[in-house]
């Protein structure tokens, strides 16, 4: 351990080390240290003192469990070496070193050739972009035919997988065949030189191939060539910027592994709330300490505690979610007298160091679950919770990690509102591709629901691992969109949307028709001819997808897919059967729709109805108090109308009608809501929802729409204008001072006002007087004249009247209130109407007045020329 400050390269480079298991990565990274003269001595793996084997268990299993970092330097560039596991239990500590490599080196056995995990680790370095360079190993070995393998590489991997041991003489042609201007350069005498090779494995048109043996040191030197000519390092820009890969622990000390992907990062810098202590790099079990490390540096920081993997810092774009997901399910089974919540508190140590291991707690029974991606993975895991906690733990029978998902779209709908707490959400759920995962939408208008709780609602749906209603897994394979939704201008807290949001996507899932999904893994078997009988009647028996048999040598070889729960435990099978002559290779492939749904969610007994963390159910308020509304009967009670129409929700869930008839809102029935629409329509005829009107704006649609289904527009009928009455005659003086003489009189000046007020304008008036002071008020609503007046019933103030007649007309009309209560104003602003307060109302309603005077003068002038010009014919007449 020592403290840097060593002279740097010209280049710094990040490269990785990725193979099927047992292709020698290990050991190549030995030779590429020791040609370096980064190590004096040659280590290998039999022999438990590989450099980049620092655990125990490593050298005890002789595979890789932990991804570990080296450095060497050779000739002007500086490498960082990240060594990663191979073996398929261990494939997300894998996947999360990806995501700050410069290049990779894909390691593959000469004997083996192209295996099923090779071609997934191909699949997520195309997926990352990385530059990638092959070592073909082991080619001392018999059965390595270098043409036969580069054959195979180019029809399994990719056709520009080409072999650079030789220099790049012998592929000029190859080269210049990979993009039109090396063609024409070629073509007109020119050669492709290293910097234009360089330049398309950066842009990954071409794979520079290197065959050797690592044991031997034998081609090494060719592929750390290879490196510092065709690998260019990335520009960084001068802001900090930095990715979080990996956390890991030394001693008592939590380390933060990340890659400086832009600017500087200096000791004590300040990262969120918390201080960088240390800056390590570090180099097998060794490190040294940095002050400052630059750009493209992969180091260890001590003093931060919050940070998970995945995580950016500073200027760093967001990281890609994670392709691999555990499929393995088991219940940790404690020994007696051990504490259940101090190991919780340890695993989610280890959990933080491996997102991919999730542990959950089930509180209802009291018990630790973990779902991780093998039974190796487990045996490694038991042996770390022993070393490092001292607890001899044990497992129960292990389970799939089953996910679900839906066939159809649907909506769903979630209303939160206990007492002095309102949120209501509308959910589009739509079926989404196999492997997709969640993807999430807004169509919701921002004058239905202000875009800062638009955000918080698809916050709630991130945040969490929604359940299905079929066995309670984990949904996915989905896009939820957010189509409507409703907030209180006073009553509306960040908490109430997660609640609405929860219940809206379960309340969805409970009308859809779902579909439970099952993890599969491709498969290679390698087997004697005489067994492939058995084995394909087992495959078969299993619900596989079989390609085959295909002969290879002596063996026959199958491939497809098929169900995890059939393939775990198949490998002792194949042994026993095959006498040990037999090799199955299996890779995680994704989920697939499973062969036994009834059957499995009879087993697992689980009630969607009865999970107290999920509900699907809402809660209303009535009478003071929240009310629980059953799923099935929610829609009937919805404040929102979305305007969805999907035309193909599930029957026999249609929402029913609470017992006693209509809906009772907080101001009243539904027939005494729609009194003022009643009272329109007596005087103007019937009025038609988004049928009379033009629509104002295209109708927000969906990924699935298509002329299927759309969500309603608001039309722009008349246009409606509310006055709350008492506010506006104590708002202007000359009211003011008649209604201290007399109210009564103050009222009918007002109302006289307003009616020639509308004669003028042509539209809709509404007059609201308080009245909720007077026991046993019915309320009462008058036209006087050409305009309306309403006095409230008991208990209803004009403010709840007005707030309620904006929502109600808001929805198909252009509504504007005048009132000078700043509070009023922000509820009907939220409903979408326009306001307006007293002054400004006074003076439109006085540039009326004078447009009417002036329009009566020149009417007056007008019939006075008439009338002398009539006059004068008479006379001329007479």
């Amino acid at each position: 351990m020592g403290t840097g400050g060593a002279h740097q390269p010209e280049k710094r480079i990040c490269a990785g080390l990725l193979a099927h298991v047992d292709a020698g990565k290990t050991t190549l990274s030995e030779g590429m240290l020791y040609l370096s003269g980064a190590v004096r001595r040659l280590g290998r793996v039999d022999h438990r003192d590989a450099f980049l084997d620092t655990d125990v268990q490593e050298r005890e299993r002789g595979i890789t469990i932990f991804s570990k970092q080296a450095e060497l330097v050779f000739g002007d560039a500086a490498v960082t070496l990240l060594d990663t596991p191979g073996h398929v239990d261990f494939s997300a500590e894998m996947e999360r070193t990806l995501q700050v490599l410069d290049c990779a080196v894909l390691v593959i056995s000469g004997t083996d050739g192209v295996q099923g995990h090779t071609r997934t680790l191909w699949r997520l370095l195309e997926r990352h972009g990385i530059p990638t360079l092959l070592f073909i190993n082991k080619m001392d070995l018999a059965g390595a035919d270098r043409e036969r393998l580069l054959s195979q590489l180019q029809a399994g991997l990719n056709s520009s997988c080409l072999d650079f041991s030789s220099g790049l003489a012998p592929i000029q042609e190859d080269l210049a065949s990979l993009n039109e201007e090396l063609m024409d350069k070629y073509l007109e005498g020119g050669e492709v030189t290293e910097e234009d090779a360089a330049v398309c494995v950066a842009r990954r048109l071409v794979f520079p191939c290197f065959f050797g043996s690592a044991l031997k040191l034998e081609g090494v030197e060719a592929l750390l060539d290879g490196l510092c000519q065709y690998i260019q390092p990335p520009a960084y820009p001068p802001d900090f910027a930095a990715r979080v890969f990996k956390i890991a622990r030394d001693g008592s000390d939590r380390l933060t592994y990340i890659k400086v992907t832009g600017g500087t990062l200096r000791v004590r810098t300040l990262l969120g709330e918390e201080k960088v202590n240390q800056i390590r790099v570090y180099s097998g079990s060794k490190f040294r300490t940095l002050d400052e490390a630059p750009a493209g540096t992969i180091c260890a920081l001590t003093g931060l505690t919050k940070t998970r993997p995945g995580d950016t810092l500073g200027a760093e774009a967001p990281s890609l979610e994670p392709e691999l997901e555990p499929v393995l399910t088991y219940q940790v089974v404690l020994p007696p007298g051990c504490d259940v919540h101090t190991l919780l508190k340890n695993l989610r140590q280890l959990e933080e160091e491996d997102p991919q291991l999730r542990v959950m707690w089930n509180e209802t029974l009291g018990e630790i679950h973990i779902q991780l991606m093998g039974e190796v993975q487990l045996e490694v895991l038991a042996r770390l919770i022993r070393e490092r906690f001292g607890v001899e733990v044990s497992f129960g029978e292990g389970n799939i990690v089953y996910r679900e998902t839906i066939t159809a779209p649907v909506e769903g709908v979630g209303h939160f509102e206990p007492l002095r707490h309102y949120a209501e959400v509308h959910l589009l759920l739509e079926p989404a591709p196999r492997g997709s995962g969640l993807e999430l939408a807004c169509a919701c208008p921002a004058d239905q629901l202000d875009p800062s709780w638009q955000r918080l609602v698809l916050t709630h749906l991130k945040e969490k691992r929604h359940r299905g209603v079929l066995t309670g897994s984990p949904i996915t394979d989905m896009k939820i969109t957010l189509v409507a939704g409703r907030a209180h201008v006073k009553h509306t807290e960040g908490g109430d949307f997660r609640q609405a949001t929860y219940r809206a996507v379960r309340q969805g899932l409970m009308q859809a028709d779902c579909l439970l999904l099952e993890p599969h893994y491709n498969f290679t078997l390698e087997l004697p001819p005489d067994c492939v009988g058995r084995a394909m009647n087992d495959l078969q028996t299993m619900g596989s997808t079989v390609e085959g048999p295909e002969q290879e040598g002596e063996l026959s070889v199958l491939s497809g897919h098929a169900p995890v729960a059939g393939l775990r435990n198949y490998w002792r099978e194949v042994t026993a059967y095959t006498r040990g002559l037999g090799r199955l290779s299996c890779t995680l492939r994704g989920y697939e729709p499973c062969g036994n749904q009834e059957e499995i969610a009879a087993r697992l007994a689980y009630d969607p109805e009865r999970d107290v963390d999920n509900p699907p159910d809402s809660v209303f308020c009535s009478h003071g108090a929240g009310v629980i509304v059953k799923w099935n009967e929610v829609r009937a009670h919805m404040d929102v109308d979305s305007g969805l129409r999907l035309g193909a929700e599930k029957t026999g869930l249609e929402p029913s009608a609470p017992a006693g008839g209509e809906r009772q809102y907080r101001g009243g029935s539904l027939e005494q809501d729609k009194e003022l629409q009643a009272v329109f329509e007596r005087t103007y005829g019937r009025v038609e929802r988004n049928l009379a009107f033009q629509p104002r704006r295209e109708p927000a649609r969906t990924s699935l729409d298509e002329g299927k289904y759309s969500i309603r527009s608001q039309g722009s009928g008349p246009e409606y204008l509310l006055v709350d009455g008492y506010n506006i005659i104590f708002a202007w003086e000359e009211l003011k001072e008649l209604a201290r003489q007399d109210v009564s009189a103050a009222r009918g000046a007002l109302e006289d006002i307003l009616s020639n007020y509308q004669g003028y304008r042509r539209c809709v008036v509404i007059l609201v007087f308080d009245a909720y002071k007077v026991k046993g008020n019915p309320g009462s609503v008058e036209k006087k004249d050409n305009i309306y007046v309403v006095y409230t019933k008991e208990a209803e103030t004009a403010d709840a009247y007005i707030e309620k007649a904006t929502y109600d007309l808001g929805r198909d009309h252009r509504v504007r209130v005048a009132t000078s209560d700043g509070l009023e104003q922000l509820i009907i602003l939220g409903h979408g109407a326009l306001r307006l307060s007293a002054r400004s109302f006074k003076a439109e309603v006085e540039q009326a007045q004078g447009e009417i005077s002036a329009l009566v003068a020149r009417l007056n002038m007008r019939n006075r020329e008439l009338g002398r010009v009539e006059h004068t014919a008479i006379i001329t007449k007479k």
